[in-house]
């Protein structure tokens, strides 16, 4: 029946699905809730028209901040901790293997490729703390894995990502490496600090609806990958950072939290950082998948 009111409306729409087009189960089971869930909580907060119209004004801002250097939409499911929630669902931790965490907004595709033990540091700070990152990227039975390529990147000694700072160079404090024959791998970048999130904008209006703080604990984020094994996308944090308890995008776990210690001379840097990783065989996942 195609006449709604406020009763019927939701299995009107629900029942729409698939009726003048073919859809997946899967569509289906994603549509299905939506719709209940969006009108359940319209029905829960009485939102009026007014609001509902300043809802779309808002999320036709955020579109238009989108662009090569900035997705806002991903900083916006950030702050109220979706990405993180999805990412916890898409990657369940299976016994020894290393937990992921949210991929963030500012990502860039395509890094120069850096030899082992070279460094991401194209621009110097006066306040910075050089770093030598190494360890072991390893599989579930404690083998080293060669040849895993690492992606990684963090913010300046300022606080900025390279994208989002005229002054910086081109990929500034970002790189790829290989792991060698016994799955080791090492570079040089700097001691992260903490910064907050873009404040301006939606993501701003959002955290001040909230109520809540940008800040972010200092880390390092990670791409680590192999055929074969489930790609890792993580972050590892400074374990004397400030915003460890409060993150504003809820995406520090204990197991990703590390020590940066005092470097002897041999590593030419302040300090020294040292992570493994586990990896999930990708036949491991599809078994569990299966199930």
């Amino acid at each position: 029946m195609g006449i709604v009111n406020q009763d019927n409306i939701t299995d009107v729409v629900i029942a729409s699905l698939g009726k003048h087009g073919d859809i997946t189960d899967r569509q289906r089971e994603i549509m299905t809730s939506l719709i209940k869930h969006m009108h359940g909580f319209v029905k829960d907060v009485k939102l009026q028209h007014s609001e509902f119209l300043e809802a779309c004004f808002y999320l036709e801002r955020a579109g238009k901040l989108c662009n090569e250097n900035r997705q806002e939409f991903i900083l916006l499911a950030d702050i109220i901790g979706v990405e993180v929630l999805v990412d916890m669902m898409t990657n369940p931790v299976d016994g020894n293997t290393s937990e992921s965490t949210v991929l963030g907004p500012f990502y860039r595709e395509n890094p120069p490729v850096l030899p082992k033990g070279a460094s991401t540091i194209q621009k110097h700070y006066e306040n910075e703390e050089t770093a030598y990152y190494e360890g072991y990227v390893r599989d579930a039975q404690g083998n080293g894995i060669p040849g895993v390529i690492m992606d990684v990147w963090e913010d300046a000694p300022n606080g900025i990502y390279e994208n989002l700072d005229p002054d910086q160079p081109e990929y500034n404090l970002r790189g790829r490496f290989e792991t060698d024959e016994n799955g080791h791998y090492a570079f040089i970048a700097v001691r992260p600090v903490p910064y907050p999130i873009p404040e301006d904008e939606t993501a701003g209006e959002l955290l001040r609806f909230m109520g809540h703080h940008p800040n972010r604990p200092g880390h390092m984020h990670f791409i680590i990958s192999k055929d074969g094994y489930r790609p890792l996308i993580t972050q590892i944090y400074d374990a004397d950072s400030e915003w460890l308890e409060n993150d504003s995008v809820f995406a520090v776990k204990e197991s990703l939290i590390g020590k940066f210690m005092p470097a002897n001379a041999e590593h030419g840097t302040d300090l020294h950082f040292q992570h493994n990783f586990v990896l999930q065989d990708e036949a491991a996942v599809s078994s569990v998948a299966a199930e």
